[in-house]
């Protein structure tokens, strides 16, 4: 029997209906984990620990093999990965980027993840990941992406600014452009800046040294210690900044300068592409009112953090994934009030409307069926 016949038997409504209530997938993982119909998992193949990225906390890359129904990602896109902890006996899902190149379905990729203090599961894989182990996945996520391949080449001026463990969505753009064959023959340029906390603590420093030294039309601009990110600076390196393809991953600081180097005229560049780590702080001035979580029955006053800061204060436990509004897992339903996203500054009065409390904050009263 075909691979393509098979998969499509055990995709069938048959199969599903004969695999109530668990699904086909559960009795497929008991059989071999590399198995699946629908799902998305992944062996990991090889860990490597990096050096410590711009705050000194441990990095590492995993190598990680996924199941065939994988589809592949497109450079700059980020997963959900699903663990199950071994100390608390529960699975835990968070977003990761994904720092290899573009991948085809069934193609192997690689994680370059950051351990978070708080960070339970980055902590875990970084720290006690193991070659053979396995994890769940999503199919890739995210339109940090380039929107060009090698078979449309453009002359376009590319600009990468990163800081820390930001560097990997860039890196993997990055390895896709070299890999794919661009260079300066098709007239592209490519600025790579990146600021980390000393050289020492460097990620990927020898493969971006080999590519500075490479004669491909990339410049890379590292800066290390107390060197700050500046408009002037960005200015001398690239005139035209605000007129450049630009992608730029980082920090919550290096982002809100990042942001006000490209605002004119109170108008923001619309070349400026961004991916956050954690939201940015927005200025929400003083917090007025009382937040209710109907379902639950709780409420108290509005402390100006977000919804979901705010439910874990009265002890509930609404599900989350990324904490930083990349993957909806948090969204839930507002029922009543104003709510404003800190992502965007945005405000929203309409009622029964669907909202990520991770990256949301009430303005006065507010309700949501949590």
């Amino acid at each position: 029997m075909s691979t393509t016949l098979t998969s499509r038997i055990l995709r069938s409504r048959v199969a599903a209906a004969l695999a109530s209530p668990h699904g086909v997938d559960r009795y497929l993982e008991l059989v071999n984990p590399m198995w699946a119909a629908e799902e998305v998992r992944a062996r990991v193949v090889d860990v490597r620990r990096e050096n410590a990225d711009s705050d000194g906390a441990p990095v590492a890359t995993l190598t990680l093999q996924p199941t065939s129904t994988w589809r592949g990602h497109r450079a700059g896109q980020y997963v959900q990965v699903g663990v199950d902890l071994p100390d608390s006996g529960k699975r835990m899902t968070r977003c990761f980027s994904i720092s290899s190149a573009s991948s085809l379905p069934g193609e192997q990729i690689t994680l370059t993840i950051r351990a978070h203090d708080e960070g339970q599961v980055s902590s875990y894989l970084v720290s006690r990941a193991q070659p053979g182990q396995m994890v769940h996945l999503s199919q890739a996520e995210g339109e940090f992406t380039l929107h060009e391949s090698a078979a449309t080449p453009t002359n376009n001026h590319l600009l990468f600014i990163t800081g820390g463990s930001g560097i990997t969505p860039a890196m993997s753009i990055l390895r896709t452009l070299l890999r794919d064959g661009y260079d300066g023959r098709a007239g592209r340029r490519v600025t790579f800046l990146h600021y980390a906390r000393s050289a020492e603590d460097q990620i990927f420093a020898e493969e971006l040294a080999e590519i500075a030294a490479a004669d491909n039309d990339v410049t890379v601009h590292l800066r290390h210690g107390d060197h700050v990110f500046s408009d002037f600076e960005l200015r001398r390196l690239v005139p035209d900044f605000r007129d450049t393809d630009t992608w730029a991953c980082g920090p919550a600081g290096l982002m809100e300068l990042i942001h006000a180097a490209y605002t004119a005229d109170e108008v923001l560049s619309p070349r400026l592409r961004t991916e956050f780590f954690k939201p940015p702080r927005v200025a929400t001035g003083a917090a007025e009112g009382d937040v209710s979580f109907d379902r639950s029955g709780t409420g108290a006053a509005n402390t100006g953090a977000t919804l979901l800061e705010q439910a874990e204060a009265l002890g509930l436990k609404p599900e989350f994934g990324c904490r930083m509004g990349i993957c909806f897992s948090c969204t839930s339903r507002k029922t009543e009030g104003t709510v404003r996203n800190v992502l965007t500054g945005a405000e929203s009065s309409l009622p029964d409307e669907d909202i990520q409390i991770c990256v949301t904050t009430p303005v006065g009263d507010c309700a949501v069926d949590l």
